[in-house]
Formats: structure tokens, C-alpha cells, sequence
């Protein structure tokens, strides 16, 4: 009787488990999908299977290479502003307008924390920044281990790209596996500031999985060369893959970078 009640409740067990298992997109997939869409593209995909630790990589010297992180710096930006109690609440009034006519459209207004960080306000978090001050962002930077941590250009205006101003630099491969750190929680980020990052970085959901992730746009030296960037994460059949999609070129873009990963997880069952 002991031996068929273990049986019965091991056979439940694998009942609920097998099929979310069965879910989890293999990485050979994966990594046919990133090489396809990558064709004809200067840039990389990053993924790291959060469960194996393994990763995929389309384009290691690429992935390896530093470069600015235009407003994906954004997640730790607000990341920082949560642990120092600067904001509370992803949906509490952040941005107030100034009056002032931005390019951007969505920027034009009073924004919320939420809003802000989804149309990627730059003059809301350069705020957000200023209000961090300098001690504690370098203090930040260093726990967090962000690329070279170089703020000498300024506070509101380190991680911004221009040709005539030096940026902090980090490569692709580890913006994603600071993202695998910070899910692992094995970074000095309390439980409660990363659920309200994931707020802020949800793109959308599908009946496979959620996307979540920040886009970053932005020029380098040449005036025709941009750099478009989408770091994040999915979340399907049980599973996280953490990854980081970098572009480079005359059309490069944080809005290519996205449809880029999201062809590939949809090419691979994630979403």
C-alpha cells in the first residue's frame, strides 16, 4: 500500500510537471533562429537559458564587444531609484513636463514611472539620475558590476551615445548575464524592486509566455552609424531565457532589435 501511495503521488507529480517541461524551447532552435534572423546584420543575440546556464551566442566577437547602452540603462537606473527609495510604485506620478516641445510625442506630458520607462523618456530618468546623485550611482555601478562604469561624462548623460562626449561602455554578452544575475537574485536587489521592475519591462504576452524587456537607441561617432538595442527576458512553459539583441549600422534600432527577438522566440516555441 506505502509503495503504491509513493507511486500514485509520483505519477501526479509528473503529470503536472512533464508538459511544462515539454515546453522548453531547445537551443538548437534557438540558435538556428538568432543565426537566420541575424543574416546580413552587424550585431549580436545573446540568450542564456536561466535553468542549464547555458547560452547562446550568434556572434561572439560582436557579443564581447563594449558599447554604450543608450536607455536600456534605464533598468537600473529605476532599479536603483526603488533600493533608495526614490520611487515606490510603477504606476505613482513621475515625470513632470516642463513645457518644453521634445521630437517625442509621448514625452510631451506628465508621465507616470510606468509610462515613462515604455516610451523611454530620456529627460524623466536624466531626472531620476540627478536626483540619484553621483556618490551613490558610482556605488551602484560597482556593486552591480556595469560594464566599466565610467560617469566622468556626467550624471544625467553617461549612458547617453554622442560623438562628442565619452559614454560608459558594456557589451552585449554582459548586459544579459547581469539580467540572469538579477533574476537568480544574486545581485543587491531586494525582492520587491525587482517584482516593480518587471512592471515596467513587460512588452506584451501570448498564450505561449510574456515578454519583457527595454529598447535603447542611439548614434556613435559616424553620424550614419546608430546602435539599436532590446536586453530582457521571456518567461514560457516554466522557463526564463534572458537575452540581449545589439544592432549596428546605418538603420540599427531599438524597434528592430525588438521585432528581431521576437522573431526568434516565436521561431522557437517561447512565445
Amino acid at each position: 500500500m506505502r509503495y503504491q501511495a509513493v507511486t500514485r503521488t509520483f505519477l501526479l507529480i509528473a503529470q503536472i510537471l512533464l508538459p511544462v517541461m515539454a515546453k522548453a524551447a531547445p537551443l538548437a532552435d534557438i540558435r538556428d533562429a538568432a543565426m537566420k534572423e541575424m543574416i546580413g546584420k552587424s550585431g549580436t543575440f545573446v540568450l542564456i537559458c536561466s535553468s542549464t546556464n547555458e547560452l547562446v551566442d550568434s556572434n561572439p566577437e560582436s557579443s564581447s564587444k563594449p558599447q554604450p547602452p543608450c536607455s536600456t540603462f534605464k533598468i537600473w537606473n529605476a532599479l536603483i531609484g526603488f533600493e533608495e527609495g526614490l520611487i515606490a510604485d510603477p504606476n505613482e506620478a513621475f515625470y513632470q513636463w516642463d513645457g518644453k516641445t521634445r521630437p517625442i510625442t509621448a514625452w510631451n506630458r506628465d508621465l507616470s514611472l510606468r509610462d515613462a520607462f515604455q516610451a523611454s523618456c530620456v529627460p524623466a530618468f536624466q531626472e531620476l539620475a540627478r536626483r540619484i546623485g553621483e556618490p551613490r550611482m558610482n556605488q551602484w555601478l560597482g556593486k552591480i558590476g556595469y560594464g566599466d562604469k565610467n560617469t566622468r561624462t556626467g550624471i544625467d548623460t553617461f549612458w547617453l551615445p554622442s560623438p562628442q562626449r565619452e559614454t560608459l561602455l558594456i557589451s552585449p554578452t554582459l548586459q544579459a548575464k547581469l539580467i540572469h544575475q538579477l533574476l537568480k537574485g544574486e545581485l543587491p536587489f531586494s525582492a520587491p524592486s525587482v517584482a516593480k521592475l518587471k512592471i515596467l519591462m513587460e512588452i506584451r504576452k501570448t498564450t505561449l509566455g510574456t515578454l519583457y524587456g527595454k529598447t535603447g537607441s542611439g548614434s556613435l561617432e559616424a553620424p550614419m552609424l546608430k546602435i539599436g538595442w532590446l536586453v530582457g527576458y521571456a518567461e514560457s512553459g516554466g522557463e526564463t531565457y534572458v537575452f540581449t539583441c545589439q544592432l549596428s549600422g546605418a538603420k540599427a534600432s531599438g524597434v528592430e532589435a525588438c521585432r528581431i527577438v521576437e522573431a526568434v522566440l516565436a521561431k522557437a516555441g517561447i512565445l
